[in-house]
């Protein structure tokens, strides 16, 4: 009997269905086991993000079958909170434990996938291509770096982790054999690195629409959500990337009209800052942060769902934010402040874009939208639900991945 070939995910911040974050490989693994392949994704033990943290103990490498095909090695990580030191002493402890890698414990890789952020395991990943003589190593970029920490906080370009970061981005990008974009407008940034534009492929974020929860709300919460109002709601991560300040200026802009409410579900660094800020209007409601498998629960009570980013160079090459699935599988219409870079709210046409940190622009939005049928509502709804459907099924972007393969 011919042994399935083995593919190996390097994602320290990788997650099971229950963990409820970073499921992306896990998903695409189905797939992939579908399709012949054993997969063993290499995570870390502890991530911030997880609302339910895997069980390992004291062991450098903690195995935990999955279901058919999948398997989950947690590598033995530190804890940490925030983003500081500590999340960074993490990083390199896991860079540096996953060198010890057997293939006794995982089988031997056909294909080693290693996923940024963080870009640090490139290093590893050469080393066990070459210890493992896998036939390919394929990079996998969700966010650019270093042009992140330059474009969101003000970062030199002479800073020392600037120089760090580029360095490695330019050794991912030249040693991989093919590299995998989330951002659908990265090509030209990453070919002029790697300076081998048939590397580049865009495979985006994606939703296994059969696996979303639909969990009841509390009684507690489902209380918070005002009654016969027209609800702009954002449900997500409320921090400096998410520019929620320009919605809430809108709102305190807009206190006067008591048909239109704004519901802001999550909780992020920013938040405590714009709670104060509101804190003398009615028309805005906080809610705190819930389960992912409530999320389509709360989203069923906005009328429109917003999202939004600041103005910056970095968005020229695209997004990959998971809360567009959230809404488009929803069947809401979707609001966007933003500049058009060819995301799924532009390609859809599935709602409202206003130029980003534009109240006056934002607000006409808001009541156009307001004005509108149910109808009208419903079908832009639609089309993002069908574009959804059609491009980011999971089993759509496996498919595109075993092309590489």
């Amino acid at each position: 009997m011919k042994k399935n070939k083995t593919i190996w995910v390097l994602n320290q911040t990788a997650g099971k269905i229950d963990s409820g974050w970073g499921e992306r490989h896990y998903f695409l693994s189905k797939t992939w086991v579908d399709k012949g392949y054993d997969v063993k994704i290499i995570s870390g033990s502890y991530n911030h993000l997880f609302s339910d943290q895997p069980e390992v103990g004291s062991k450098k490498f903690t195995i935990e079958p999955i279901e058919n095909g999948i398997d989950f090695c947690w590598v033995k990580t530190p804890k940490y909170s925030g983003t500081g030191f500590a999340k960074f002493y993490s990083n390199l402890v896991y860079t540096l434990k996953v060198l010890f890698l057997k293939e006794k414990q995982l089988g031997r890789p056909h294909v080693i996938i290693v996923s940024s952020m963080p870009i640090f395991p490139i290093i590893s990943a050469l080393y066990l291509k070459k210890k493992f003589s896998a036939q390919k190593l394929i990079v996998e970029i969700r966010d650019l770096w270093p042009l992140t920490p330059i474009y969101l906080k003000g970062y030199s370009r002479n800073h020392p982790l600037v120089k760090i970061l580029g360095w490695f981005e330019k050794l991912a990008y030249k040693k991989s054999d093919a590299i995998v974009s989330l951002l659908p407008n990265a090509d030209a940034y990453i070919n002029s690195i790697s300076k081998n534009e048939d590397k580049f492929v865009y495979i985006p974020n994606g939703i296994n629409k059969n696996l979303i929860g639909n969990e009841a709300l509390s009684k507690s919460v489902q209380e918070l959500i005002p009654k016969n109002k027209f609800i702009i709601g954002y449900a997500g991560t409320i921090g400096m990337a998410n520019a929620m300040e320009v919605l809430v200026d809108t709102a305190i802009q807009m206190k006067d009209n008591t048909n239109i409410h704004f519901a802001i579900v999550g909780d992020g660094l920013s938040k405590e800052a714009l709670v104060r800020k509101s804190e003398k209007t009615n028309n805005i409601t906080f809610i705190p942060k819930i389960k992912k498998s409530q999320v389509q629960s709360m989203i069923s009570n906005f009328d429109v769902c917003y999202i939004s980013r600041f103005a910056s160079p970095l968005y020229k090459h695209g997004v990959s934010y998971n809360k567009y699935f959230d809404y488009m599988l929803a069947k809401k219409p979707i609001l966007e402040s933003s500049e058009y870079i060819k995301d799924q709210v532009e390609l859809s046409g599935c709602g409202v874009i206003v130029p980003p940190n534009d109240i006056v622009a934002l607000e006409t939005a808001i009541l156009e939208l307001f004005q509108m049928s149910k109808d009208q509502l419903n079908t832009m709804g639609q089309k993002g639900y069908d574009y959804m459907i059609k491009y980011h099924d999971y089993e759509y972007l496996g498919k595109k991945y075993i092309e590489l393969f």
